[in-house]
């Protein structure tokens, strides 16, 4: 007889093997006798367990198998087994947590994901017919009951909204979440699904979401017993918020299977899971499958374009990985181009919204952006270009006004590669043929392709060269006003392209006003639809270098608000012609100063030389300002940083800043900026973006944090985020008022709190601070010293004056003999802070400079009685600092001093001054230096 376990174990395995499960049972509990390893008795009792299955032992089955579970929690086949056994028994509930548990462990595992399906059935069957089951279903009976009440149509829509809001909340809470996981849940919220009650599908789906947040393992097995196809199915419905929901809830699995978002650890059925980049193709394939589908609405395929968007590219350019991005292109790029090429006036056109063609283009751009190498940059050309070529058929227009459109929507996204395409063999060649052709829907599409085209400026000499006047006559003889504005455009494009109203009113024939009121016209038609409107913002963004037209404009009311309204829209062109039309109406833009030399020169040569319109004088431009705030600017603009970043590009964060700083130029519209969102809104601006932009929204953040109370105009932590902006702008490089501002900002911020303080220190501004302490410039000194009068309250600013080396102190020392007064408070202020925290500071101004005794005479004889009092509260810090200084002090023409302030009479207005002196003198008879008058 054997006395090996490992052997009898084997032994058993054979016997099992043919089907001979008496001796299999003898030698496996034979083995457990002699065991004394846990492991291998957890594989003993579940092999043992298998034996009785087959024997249809099924107590004795469940038995051993718990045992093997109760020595490793996650032994799948002990729990699969288990299940088995229960599932015979009559014990559906149990048998249906231990397969949910299995299909935790191993999601793509098709046989328990089947075994769920006709558990989670059997269980529904049985309590629908009111079997004794329906308690023991549930851990606990009210989540059963929510389900009850939703999936009874004959329920109150009360009792259902409660459940449903119940549900819901249930859901996002880990405990909750997993009580509907482990109790045949998921199939129960399928089954609300399958009602195609919207507010059913809309509960279930959120109560999905909840469950999936921040647990790979629940979040893959909810994948995988739903479905991709079944998830991108009610993706695809025509219902926004349905169609929004099922994205969330596939954001929240794509999320977990990123390992992005909340982290949480569920033990050893979380770490088991691990690879998952079989899901994550098949859900980018799907999306991919979406773009192309005529079965798909077009909220759906934007759901889809948002998710590859906000999924595909690298969050971090310095993440190597770009192998989503490499999938996509490989695998989806065409049908990306074919979704950008759609043409929503012809039959055979996708379901699509206002935004999906634009959306795509963000997408390619993204994708574009996100390439490392010009291998990988070549490769997404040539698949472009091919795909062009193919589109391209001199006998079917309908089909070469395709390769037009995607040339098009390639411009919108990475502009550059447009470019390229662009100059493919014929194809500006072939925009200009369609602009003269009869048909409108070429008409349509080739004179926006030229309008995308004409944006840089050597395509828009070919096209001022070729198309101009095929342009006008489009423009004059088409009654279609989808044509009509997107021609207008074009003309005001090319027109402005040397960035003056010169060539506008060229182009115009001197009517530009006349064309600025046609398209206000369409920018108020809300009967137009909004892509066209659209073209009218762009319209305005030219036509707004005109002094004339952009001060109608702003009087036009109904005209701003509409342009407004449609900036709130995710519109990458719309973003950027608002901004530039705001640009132009608040001459926000850079001007070059005129050289009077030259200017006599071009005027004797006959050239043309710009002048000054009077309607952009600063009395025209205030007043413009003025109207746009009232209009609602502020709130347009803060919704328009929110955008997204590829729609927001780096080109309109820059102008918007610009807008900004043009609407803070008045204190007293600063509040109401503050108030409509201005200052939060200012923040990112000031971050990210140009060079010019971010100086620009810092100088505007400066404008309100010199004035405005820290509390109110950034509320919470997000006045730590203002500090860094402002430091930025204590640069050499930057003007004086940007630097006088700068500093205003942190003098105020500096008198709000220390943890302030410690931000300001942090961000390393003390030596640019202490540096404008020596300027020339009065007003820069005097905010400077202001700014440092505040800082010396911090600890670690104290000790920098303490240190040994430098000569901060004398700086300040000197500063308070300064003529300016403004200067001398500041200087004084600081200095009686930092003698009256640092008693080594009293000795240490001793010795830094031999003007410091007549600089402090001159402090407390001072006219001023705020700079005197400061003087004596320095005299003060020194007296009580030391004997041997106060004698220094007393043996001085200080005694005198003070003893002819001591001696004033009490008076509302001075006492504090006066009280000062007489603490001075009282401190100098307690040391036995000076006696009582009555004494001597």
């Amino acid at each position: 007889q054997m006395e090996d376990p490992i052997q009898l174990k084997e032994e058993g395995n054979k016997y099992f093997q043919a089907n001979d499960y008496e001796n299999a049972l003898q030698s496996y509990t034979q083995a457990l006798k002699l065991n004394k390893d846990k492991a291998l008795q957890a594989v003993l009792y579940r092999n043992r367990a298998a034996c009785f299955l087959k024997k249809e032992e099924y107590a004795k089955a469940a038995s051993d198998a718990s045992r093997a579970i109760d020595i490793n929690a996650s032994d799948i086949k002990a729990l699969y087994r288990r299940s088995q056994a229960l599932e015979k028994l009559g014990k559906l509930d149990q048998a249906f947590k231990d397969a949910q548990k299995c299909a935790t462990i191993e999601p793509r595992n098709k046989n328990f994901q089947e075994t769920l399906r006709r558990l989670g059935a059997n269980i529904q069957e049985k309590v629908n017919a009111g079997g004794a089951l329906r308690i023991q279903f549930s851990t606990d009976s009210r989540v059963q009951k929510m389900f009850e009440i939703l999936l009874d149509e004959n329920s109150e829509k009360e009792k259902r909204e409660k459940a449903a809001n119940n549900l819901i909340v249930l859901g996002r809470e880990e405990a909750g979440a997993e009580r509907i996981f482990q109790n045949n849940g998921v199939n129960l919220l399928l089954q609300l699904i399958e009602t195609k009650n919207p507010e059913l599908i809309l509960a279930a789906v959120r109560t999905l979401s909840g469950m999936c947040t921040g647990h790979k393992a629940r979040a893959t097995a909810i994948l995988h017993y739903l479905g991709i196809d079944s998830i991108c199915m009610w993706m695809s419905v025509d219902n926004e918020e349905i169609s929004l929901a099922v994205c969330n809830l596939l954001q929240t699995i794509t999320d977990c299977l990123l390992g992005q978002g909340k982290e949480e650890h569920h033990g050893k059925e979380e770490a088991v899971v691990l690879d998952t980049k079989k899901d994550l193709k098949m859900i980018t394939m799907r999306l991919l499958d979406m773009l192309v589908s005529k079965r798909v609405s077009g909220q759906g395929r934007d759901r889809a374009l948002n998710l590859l968007n906000k999924n595909i590219p690298r969050k971090d350019l310095k993440d190597h990985d770009n192998s989503r991005t490499i999938f996509v292109i490989d695998n989806g790029l065409k049908k990306i181009l074919k979704v950008v090429g759609q043409i929503p006036e012809m039959p055979d056109c996708l379901p699509l919204t206002e935004n999906t063609q634009l959306t795509a283009s963000v997408l390619l751009n993204k994708l574009y952006d996100d390439l490392r190498c010009d291998p990988e940059r070549d490769n997404y050309r040539i698949i472009c270009e091919e795909y062009i070529k193919s589109k391209i058929d001199p006998q079917d227009m309908d089909k070469t006004l395709h390769a037009v459109q995607i040339v098009s929507g390639v411009l919108q996204g990475p502009f550059d590669l447009g470019n390229k395409l662009l100059g493919m063999k014929g194809v500006m060649e072939m925009m200009v043929a369609l602009c003269g052709s009869e048909r409108e829907i070429d008409q349509l599409v080739a004179v926006e392709a030229l309008i995308h085209a004409s944006t840089k400026l050597s395509r828009a000499t070919f096209i001022i060269s070729n198309g101009v006047n095929l342009l006008k006559e489009i423009y004059k003889k088409t009654k279609n006003e989808k044509i009509k504005i997107r021609a207008l455009v074009g003309l005001c494009k090319l027109g402005s392209a040397g960035g003056t109203d010169y060539g506008l009113r060229q182009f115009a024939e001197g009517s530009t006003e006349k064309l600025a009121r046609q398209c206000r016209k369409w920018l108020c038609n809300t009967t137009i639809d909004a892509r066209t409107r659209k073209w009218a913002v762009e319209g305005m963004s030219y036509l707004t270098l005109d002094a004339d037209v952009k001060d109608d404009f702003v009087e036009d009311e109904p005209a701003l608000k509409a342009m407004f309204d449609l900036a709130k829209t995710s519109d990458k062109t719309i973003l950027y012609s608002v901004a530039s039309a705001l640009v132009n109406c608040t001459n926000s833009y850079d001007t070059k100063e005129l050289v009077p030399e030259l200017v006599q020169l071009a005027k004797f040569s006959k050239q043309h030389v710009p002048e000054e319109h009077p309607k952009d004088k600063k009395d025209f431009v205030v007043k413009r300002v003025k109207r746009l705030l009232k209009a609602g600017v502020v709130s347009a603009l803060a919704c328009m940083v929110k955008a997204d970043s590829a729609i927001l590009t780096d080109q309109s964060k820059e102008l918007i800043a610009r807008v900004f700083l043009a609407l803070c130029e008045d204190p007293k519209d600063r509040g109401t900026i503050v108030a409509q969102g201005g200052g939060k809104a200012l923040i990112p601006l000031a971050v990210e973006g140009t060079d010019v932009g971010k100086i620009k929204a810092s100088h505007a953040l400066a404008k309100i944090a010199a004035i405005s109370n820290p509390d109110i105009a950034f509320p919470g932590e997000r006045v730590y985020e203002v500090v860094r902006p402002l430091v930025s702008l204590l640069n050499t490089e930057r003007d004086g008022l940007q630097n006088y501002e700068a500093l205003l900002g942190l003098t105020n911020f500096s008198g709000r709190s220390d943890k302030l303080r410690l931000k300001i220190i942090k961000e390393k501004a003390l030596p640019d601070i202490e540096n404008y302490m020596f300027e020339n410039h009065d007003q820069l000194r005097q905010a400077a010293t202001e700014c440092m009068c505040n800082l010396v309250v911090n600890k670690e600013v104290q000790e920098r004056f303490v240190a040994d080396g430098n000569d901060r102190l004398k700086l300040v020392v000197l500063l308070c003999g300064e003529d300016d007064e403004k200067v001398q408070v500041a200087a004084a202020g600081a200095l009686a802070m930092l003698t009256a925290a640092q008693k080594k500071l009293c000795s240490k101004m001793t010795q830094v400079t031999t003007q410091w005794l007549e600089i402090l005479q001159r402090l407390c004889l001072h006219d001023n009685m705020e700079v005197q009092h400061r003087g004596l509260v320095i005299a003060f810090n020194l007296i009580s600092a030391d004997k041997e200084l106060a004698k220094k002090l007393v043996e001085s023409e200080l005694l005198e001093i003070l003893t002819y302030i001591g001696k004033q009479e009490d008076h509302p207005k001075k006492q504090h001054v006066v009280n000062v002196a007489r603490d001075c003198l009282t401190r100098c008879m307690d040391y036995g230096l000076i006696k009582p008058f009555s004494q001597a």
